[in-house]
């Protein structure tokens, strides 16, 4: 049964996407990813992302609509559209680098497997 995972993908005011960086004692060290985590029993997925979000980068964000599920390989990955509802995140507990990255680099990041989909179809318009 594949473990579900939420992520965030965030906007800024000028495109950028908010990208982050998975810390070196995480597995897939290293990879980027977007920001979230998993629900806990019971929870529903768009009040596990708000909390992941909160947790890990101790910013508001309100989710706008899923963006895309994929499952690959244990991961059942859950993205949604979301917005920061206050100030950008400057640290995080889970990642060792934050960067607002425009669309036209979000390829050249090295990306953690399971956000591959969201991240294609993403650039897909762009392609």
């Amino acid at each position: 049964m594949p473990i579900i995972v939420v992520a965030a993908i965030i906007q800024d005011e000028l495109g950028n996407y908010l990208c982050c960086k998975r810390a070196e004692h995480k597995q897939s060290a290293g990879k980027w990813e977007f920001p979230g985590g998993k629900p806990e029993p019971d929870e529903a997925l768009e009040a596990a992302l708000v909390r992941e979000i909160k947790e890990e980068l101790n910013v508001d964000v309100s989710v706008l609509r899923q963006f895309d599920r994929t499952i690959t390989g244990e991961i059942d990955l859950v993205c949604f559209a979301a917005e920061l509802t206050g100030e950008k995140p400057t640290t995080s507990t889970d990642h060792s680098e934050l960067r607002w990255v425009p669309e036209s680099e979000l390829s050249k990041l090295d990306w953690a497997k399971p956000d591959l989909p969201a991240l294609k179809k993403l650039l897909i318009p762009y392609c």
